[in-house]
C-alpha cells in the first residue's frame, strides 16, 4: 500500500466557453467565388509576412512592435482587418512554442528511459513500474546510437527555446511533406497546389460589440445576406456601397439559430469565417461567439442524484450507472465507436457515440457523468514502450483532449455536469472487486464494465476497493440501509436500520406471512401446488405457525 501514489481530487469541469454554427454557402455565382478566392489569398499573403515579421522578433516581442505591424497591415487592408492578422499571428506563434516546450520534455523523458536501460545489465526482467535491461547485445548498440541521436536533437530544441525561435508552416506541417508523397496520397499536383493555397487563405473577422450585426468586416443580416468588407487594394470589386461585396447566397443556421439572430439583433459581437471544401467543392461560413463564465455547480450538487461512470477505451464506452450510495443500478451499457479512417470519420464516431451516452444520461434522472482525466502524452514514447507498437498505436489513437472537450460541450446543452477523476487503478480495483460479484447467467460484466463502476464511485467520493455486496445493493434498493457492522442486536442495535424518509410506506406494519385464515389463499392469491402424499408418520401439525419475516420484505 505505501507504493501507490496519491490520488489527485476529483472536480467538476469547467462548461464550455463558445459557441460556433455553420452552414452553407449555396448558390454562389462565378463572381462570387473569385472575389472570394482574391480576397483570401490577398490577406493570406499579409498573414505570411506578418508572421514571418514575428517569428523574426523572438523574443524582442512587445506592444510597440505589435502595434508597428498592424500599421503595416492596415495600410494594405484596413484596421480591422490587420487587428485580426495580428492576433491570429500572436496565437499561432504562442501555439508554437507550447508545441516546442512539449517537445522537449518529450525528448528529455526518452533520454532518462534510454538512460536507464543502458545501464542494466543485458537481459534484466522489468517490473510493472520499469523496463528491464536490453535483450541483446546489438539491441544495446542501437539503443546507444538512438540515445545520441536523442541527446543532439534535445540540445537544438533547448538552443531554439533560449533564443525563441519556433518553426511554425501556415497551411500545415502535414499537408507540406504530402507535396513529397502525392502517389501515396492519391493526389495530383493540382489538387495538392488547391489545397495548399485554400488552407493559407484568410477569409475571418472577429467580431465587435455595438457595431452593426456585431461584425463590420463580415456582415450577416436577419434575413441571411452575408457581405464583405473588402481591403483597399481590392476595393474595385464592389457590387454596393462603403467598399462592400454582397454575396448572393443567404445563410439559415439550423441550429441556435434563434440565439444567433438574437445577438446580432441587439448589435452584440459575432465572428465569421468563410472557408472552402476543396474535396466537395463546397464553401461554408462559420459563426461564433463567446458565452459569458458560468460557474459550475458545486460537486456535491452534481452527486445528489447519482453518477454515470464512463470507461473510456479504443472502441468503445464503458458506462455504469450508479446511485448516490455507490451501488450500481441495472446493467452495463456500452456505446462502440470506429476510429479507423479518416479524420471527418472519427470525429463523427465519437459525437454519435457521446449522443447515445449523454440521451440515456437523461432518461435515467442524473444530474452528471462521471469520467477519467486521462492525458497519454508521456505515455507515447518509443523508449517506454519498445516493442509493443500496437499499444502505443491504441494509446496514441484515443482522442483524449478533444473527446473531454467535446462532451463538455454536448453535456452543458443538457445541463449534465462533467465530473473528471484520478484514472489512477480503476481498472485493476474495479475487476478485482466487481467484476466477479455482478457477472451473473444474464449479465456479462467485462473488465472495462467494473472500470466504469470504480470511476462513478470515485467520482461520487466513495473509496473503490471498499464496496457494498449485491445483497446490501439490494437492501438499498428496498429502501434499507446496509445492517451495523456487529452481529448482535445487543451490541449494536437492530440489524436493519429504519428506511429514510423518502420511501414509501416507511410507516406501515408488513403483514407476515401467516396473516391469513387457515388454508386460505395467500397474500398473493395464488395457491401453492400441494404437496404429495406420504407414507412417514408425522405429528399433526398446529393450527397456527409462525413463521420470522424475511428482512428483505417491506411494508
Amino acid at each position: 500500500m505505501g507504493d501507490l501514489r496519491k490520488l489527485t481530487a476529483s472536480f467538476v469541469v469547467s462548461g464550455p466557453c463558445g459557441v460556433a454554427v455553420r452552414d452553407r454557402l449555396k448558390h454562389l455565382t462565378a463572381e462570387d467565388e473569385r472575389v472570394l478566392r482574391a480576397v483570401g489569398a490577398h490577406q493570406g499573403a499579409l498573414a505570411s509576412r506578418d508572421l514571418k515579421v514575428r517569428c523574426a522578433e523572438g523574443l524582442e516581442h512587445g506592444a510597440q512592435t505589435w502595434a508597428a505591424r498592424k500599421r503595416d497591415l492596415t495600410k494594405e487592408s484596413s484596421s480591422r482587418i490587420a487587428g485580426a492578422i495580428t492576433k491570429a499571428t500572436h496565437d499561432q506563434w504562442a501555439l508554437a512554442r507550447r508545441c516546442q516546450a512539449a517537445h522537449i520534455q518529450k525528448l528529455a523523458a526518452g533520454i532518462r528511459t534510454l538512460r536507464y536501460r543502458l545501464s542494466l545489465p543485458l537481459g534484466e526482467k522489468g517490473t510493472k513500474r520499469a523496463a528491464g535491461g536490453y535483450r541483446s547485445k546489438g539491441e544495446w548498440f542501437r539503443k546507444s546510437r538512438r540515445l545520441v541521436s536523442l541527446e543532439a536533437r534535445h540540445a537544438a530544441a533547448v538552443a531554439d527555446w533560449q533564443a525563441g525561435r519556433v518553426r511554425v508552416v501556415r497551411g500545415g506541417k502535414h499537408l507540406l511533406n504530402t507535396r513529397h508523397h502525392l502517389t501515396e496520397a492519391g493526389l495530383t499536383e493540382d489538387r495538392w497546389r488547391e489545397r495548399w493555397e485554400a488552407e493559407r487563405w484568410i477569409l475571418a473577422a472577429d467580431g465587435e460589440s455595438g457595431k452593426r450585426f456585431g461584425n463590420e468586416t463580415i456582415r450577416v443580416t436577419p434575413d441571411g445576406e452575408v457581405s464583405v468588407r473588402l481591403p483597399a487594394p481590392l476595393a474595385h470589386l464592389a457590387n454596393t456601397r462603403h467598399g462592400r461585396y454582397v454575396l448572393a447566397s443567404t445563410v439559415a443556421f439550423a441550429h441556435r439559430g434563434a440565439e444567433w439572430a438574437d445577438r446580432i439583433e441587439a448589435d452584440r459581437a459575432v465572428a465569421y469565417r468563410i472557408h472552402l471544401d476543396t474535396e466537395r467543392g463546397r464553401w461554408y461560413l462559420t459563426a461564433s461567439w463567446q458565452r459569458p463564465v458560468v460557474k459550475t455547480i458545486p460537486l456535491e450538487t452534481a452527486r445528489a442524484r447519482g453518477m454515470i461512470g464512463v470507461d473510456t477505451n479504443a472502441d468503445h464506452f464503458a458506462a455504469y450507472r450508479l446511485d448516490q450510495h455507490g451501488n450500481p443500478v441495472g446493467d452495463p451499457h456500452r456505446f462502440g465507436y470506429d476510429l479507423a479512417g479518416t479524420a471527418g470519420h472519427r470525429d463523427a464516431q465519437i459525437r454519435h457515440a457521446l449522443t447515445r451516452l449523454i440521451n440515456w444520461a437523461v432518461r435515467v434522472g442524473v444530474a452528471a457523468i462521471g469520467i477519467e482525466d486521462l492525458d497519454f502524452t508521456p505515455e507515447k514514447t518509443r523508449e517506454k514502450h519498445g516493442r509493443r507498437k500496437r499499444f502505443r498505436q491504441l494509446i496514441s489513437g484515443m482522442p483524449t483532449g478533444k473527446l473531454k472537450a467535446r462532451l463538455v460541450s454536448m453535456a452543458a446543452e443538457h445541463g449534465l455536469s462533467v465530473v473528471a477523476v484520478d484514472p489512477a487503478y480503476t481498472s485493476m480495483w474495479g475487476a478485482q472487486h466487481w467484476q466477479k460479484p455482478l457477472t451473473t447467467p444474464h449479465r456479462k460484466m467485462s473488465r472495462h464494465d467494473a472500470a466504469g463502476i470504480a470511476i462513478g464511485r470515485r467520482a461520487l467520493g466513495h473509496p473503490v476497493r471498499d464496496g457494498v455486496s449485491p445483497a446490501r445493493t439490494e437492501l438499498r434498493a428496498w429502501g434499507r440501509t446496509a445492517p451495523p457492522p456487529h452481529d448482535r442486536s445487543d451490541r449494536a442495535g437492530h440489524r436493519t436500520a429504519q428506511a429514510g424518509p423518502g420511501d414509501r410506506g416507511r410507516e406501515g406494519t408488513r403483514p407476515p406471512t401467516t396473516d391469513r385464515p387457515p388454508g386460505g389463499p395467500p397474500p398473493s392469491g395464488k395457491r401453492k401446488r400441494g404437496t404429495s402424499a406420504s407414507n412417514t408418520v408425522r405429528d399433526a401439525p398446529s393450527t397456527h405457525q409462525w413463521v420470522q419475516d424475511s428482512l428483505m420484505c417491506t411494508g
